[in-house]
């Protein structure tokens, strides 16, 4: 293995750190901490370490190591033959200066102890990706202990989707205005997974569907030792077909029931945690102040690309897929969110520090027939929580009326 580690290291210090273009992220070199990169398959990672790596004036002070390579194999014990190899690459390097970039890490079992003991004995200067959830939830906090901080991916936002399209951002002329609307409708059917940007119809689809197939076969089926796989597929199409919506797992096991499909409300319940751990799903719970609420959760898809591809009535629903199009926007964010149900439905509550400090409703267009619902569940959301204004994001209205602000989600996505 430390000859394949060399050839690895090798490899990449003749080629140069591949060309990309650059997200918007803010994240540090110089933290002291390990830095975590979590997020979906393509999702950009890889190409956000590359970034990160500009930033490093000497390119042989960079360990960098895919472990998705298919000449990497190995276990947690041979892991120390990767620093073996730098430094028989580079026997005077100072070790202090060295930067460790993991790609992939979770593929390795035992990948935490050795992780720690560079930190604890060599350097600080750490950054490691993975494309399951538990990497940072459960195996890092238990393993690393404080060590380190995570950072979310997602396929891109709007803003930099405009940007790999390079794609001036102009809000203010007719010309500029209406570039930015058709770009977004587009962003908004087609998905923003950073490879599939510039891809013709038929070949996105079947890229998205190649991506869904490795998250499911290798973060799902393999990682969890997953042999229902008819159940499984079933609740993946069905919870990426309702996105944007309220789901019910009861209903989803009684479907199942009658199709023939036997799995247990325990092993259904499992499955879908399994699935928010591989970021295919996103769940959003109502906000209540119980603590033993049973209230019914909202699916929401990492990508309306990949949803569309899975369900095409999706593609006439601009509603559905404007609300998940803000819930990433505001996961972008960090904010902790809730939807509020009454007598009518609230999309978005956005809480700090135990106060919900705004509420934001979001359809395609206001018109008279549903004018009385949408600004009936915003208004019912700001008299509970006692808010002096509220926001409904449409796709190109834009006024204001009786304390709630109505704009184009262009505009609110680039403000």
């Amino acid at each position: 293995m430390k000859e394949i580690f060399k050839t690895v290291l090798a490899d990449f210090y003749k080629s140069g750190i591949p060309k990309h273009k650059n997200r918007k992220h803010n994240i540090p070199l110089d933290s002291e901490k390990i830095i975590t990169l979590t997020g979906p398959r393509r999702a950009g990672k890889t190409y956000l370490l590359f970034q990160l790596m500009e930033n490093i004036a000497d390119k042989t002070n960079i360990i960098y190591i895919n472990f998705e390579d298919e000449r990497i194999k190995t276990s947690g014990e041979e892991l120390n033959t990767i620093i073996e190899a730098y430094f028989e690459l580079f026997p005077d390097k100072n070790w202090k200066d060295i930067y460790f970039f993991f790609d992939e890490i979770q593929e390795i079992e035992g990948w935490q102890k050795f992780v720690r003991r560079i930190y604890d004995t060599i350097s600080k200067n750490i950054l490691i990706t993975g494309s399951s959830a538990k990497l940072l939830s459960r195996e890092i906090a238990t393993n690393l202990r404080g060590r380190s901080i995570n950072f979310d991916v997602f396929p891109l936002s709007f803003e930099e989707y405009l940007n790999f399209r390079t794609i001036e951002i102009d809000l203010n002329s007719t010309i500029g205005k209406s570039r930015i609307r058709k770009e977004f409708r587009e962003y908004l059917h087609n998905g923003g997974f950073p490879e599939t940007i510039e891809m013709s119809e038929n070949i996105r689809q079947k890229t998205l569907q190649s991506y869904l197939d490795v998250m499911m076969y290798r973060d799902l089926i393999e990682r969890f030792n997953i042999s229902n796989v008819t159940a499984l597929k079933y609740l993946i199409n069905k919870l990426l077909a309702n996105t944007s919506k309220v789901y019910s797992l009861n209903k989803i096991y009684n479907e199942l029931k009658s199709r023939g499909i036997k799995i247990s409300r325990e092993n259904l319940s499992n499955f879908t945690d399994h699935i928010e751990d591989t970021y295919i799903i996103f769940s959003m719970e109502a906000f209540t102040e119980s603590v033993n609420s049973t209230s019914l959760k909202k699916a929401y898809s990492v990508d309306n690309g990949l949803s569309e591809n899975i369900s095409f009535s999706l593609s006439d629903d601009t509603g559905r897929l404007l609300e998940n199009c803000v819930f990433h926007e505001l996961k972008r964010k960090e904010f902790e969110i809730y939807y509020h149900k009454a007598k009518f439905e609230c999309d978005f509550l956005i809480k700090k520090k135990n106060q919900i400090i705004k509420c934001i409703q979001v359809c395609a267009e206001l018109s008279d027939s549903n004018k009385k619902r949408e600004f009936g569940g915003i208004k019912e959301a700001m008299k509970r929580f006692h808010l002096n204004e509220g926001l409904i994001i449409t796709l190109e209205q834009k006024f204001e009326e009786n304390d709630i602000e109505v704009i184009p989600i262009t505009e609110w996505l680039l403000s």
